[in-house]
């Protein structure tokens, strides 16, 4: 016989997140996962101008608002047919790209690390230096890392005027023009931003880092001296067999990254055991578990809708279940990079699948992966070029716009008419992972990756908990926008 527990809420986690946990035999049998936070930003720009969107979208988060503000601009770019200029191309991968990466610096220092300064921890060899580290509020480590990352999103003010909610991320491009004076500024701190990673994350060159291409690399890299707090990470994740802990569905999906132009610096795609491409036409979301009316069959989000219903037999979410082809994915660093092929990601899922560890590394390595794309990015932005152009959005017309935020795939999904916006859907990173059960009674990634975990009706929940869920990195704000 089973005893249900709730948990929640969780601290260090952006919103609200609340969990039912089915506990027999020491162990959980179910996890039904609930976003308690009803939102209805698709409600809110039903009727508005679609020029309104850039404005009222970024407002759904003020985190990853970026990542909203460049899923907009592709959705109204796609509905106009319009392309941005060069200038305008490579701002919008610098702005992305410096809010993903202080997420992954922010989510693994002040986020998931204090976890293992718990005194749950407090017999095993590496407690005391860890706790010294990354105890919350006292640590060694935010003193050093939040001056690191306040220096480095001093990029924005240049990129995009302020973060968050810019204005300066639009459909055909930038509206924040550089200089040259403003470039070199740039390349300053993304100098800083390589020394403090190189120095204090890796204690090894980010090419180093980057082009590591197995477990076996990883740990002989682990054994060598440099320092550096991936490593200390790494020796944690031995000791406690993170490898192990935390596995869901094992199909990834991303919807592709930073437009190089003829290519993505990371591409689209679906993995599950092969490399398969990626059909949005497949993806559809299922409301049976969810507060909202029911529609018939699982809708593609170009013809959804978010119809809320406080009261609804057999719901537990305000989250949808989206999925693809009928089937559960996982979104975040991990897809995107095992999709991308990069061969440690790879290395990191062949036999016991995702893992806590693994998608810990993975947003490490984008870190690693990243600022030379950006680096290099810089040198090609020519001012006195243009940075923004305009095109007239149709009375009739409709849009979609694919993006990958630091936690995962984010889509959004646009219809005009009569001038209007007369539908727009979101499906947001943590709306893939934290998804509640579809018609099959299929449990979403997180409830799939809690499932089996030790637990008890009574006594503290197990550290191990937190880590996976800390490991998708919830931003549950988005979640139900």
């Amino acid at each position: 016989m089973s005893t249900r527990r709730i948990v929640g809420p969780f601290n260090r986690v952006e919103g609200d997140l609340e969990i039912t946990l089915d506990i027999a035999d020491g162990r959980i049998e179910a996890a039904y996962v609930n976003s308690p936070l009803y939102r209805g930003f698709e409600q809110i720009l039903q009727g508005k101008l679609p020029a309104d969107a850039v404005v009222l979208v970024p407002r759904i988060c003020g985190i990853c608002s970026v990542a909203q503000s460049a899923a907009t601009a592709l959705a109204l770019a796609d509905a106009a047919g319009v392309e941005p200029p060069n200038n305008g191309r490579l701002a919008a991968n610098l702005t992305l790209a410096t809010e993903n990466l202080a997420d992954h610096l922010t989510h693994f220092y002040l986020f998931f690390m204090p976890d293992f300064a718990r005194a749950d921890y407090a017999g095993r060899p590496w407690h005391a230096a860890i706790a010294e580290r990354f105890r919350a509020t006292t640590g060694s480590a935010p003193n050093q890392v939040l001056p690191a990352r306040a220096r480095f999103m001093q990029m924005m003010g240049l990129l995009a005027g302020k973060w968050p909610h810019t204005l300066a991320v639009q459909p055909g491009g930038s509206t924040r023009p550089l200089q040259s004076s403003e470039i070199f500024r740039l390349h300053r701190n993304l100098r800083e931003f390589r020394e403090f990673l190189e120095t204090v994350t890796f204690g090894a060159k980010l090419e180093e880092v980057a082009t590591l291409a197995s477990r076996a690399q990883l740990e002989a890299w682990r054994g060598q001296a440099g320092g550096g707090d991936l490593r200390a990470f790494l020796a944690i994740a031995d000791d406690l067999d993170l490898w192990r802990l935390g596995r869901a569905t094992d199909r990834f999906m991303s919807y592709g990254c930073y437009n190089e132009g003829n290519r993505r610096l990371f591409p689209s795609g679906l993995w599950h055991g092969a490399a398969a491409t990626l059909d949005i036409a497949g993806i559809h979301e299922d409301i049976t578990h969810a507060w909202y009316a029911a529609a018939g069959l699982p809708q593609h989000p170009a013809t959804g809708s978010t119809l809320p219903v406080a009261e609804k037999e057999g719901a537990y979410s305000w989250c949808k279940a989206p999925r693809l082809a009928g089937q559960v994915v996982e979104a975040g660093a991990l897809a995107r990079q095992v999709v991308a092929g990069h061969p440690l990601a790879r290395d990191m899922i062949d036999g016991y699948g995702a893992s806590v560890a693994a998608r810990v590394v993975a947003r490490l390595l984008e870190l690693a992966l990243v600022l030379p794309a950006m680096e290099r990015w810089l040198t090609e932005l020519a001012p006195g070029e243009p940075w923004c152009v305009t095109a007239a959005l149709a009375d009739e017309t409709s849009g979609v716009g694919l993006i990958e935020a630091a936690r995962g795939s984010l889509g959004h999904w646009l219809t005009v008419r009569r001038g209007r916006i007369h539908n727009y859907q979101i499906i947001a990173p943590t709306t893939w992972n934290f998804s509640p059960r579809d018609s099959a009674g299929q449990p979403g990634a997180l409830e799939q990756a809690l499932s089996g975990l030790p637990a008890s009706a009574s006594e503290p929940l197990p550290a191990a908990i937190h880590h996976v869920v800390r490991s998708f990195d919830p931003c549950m704000v988005c979640t139900v926008h």
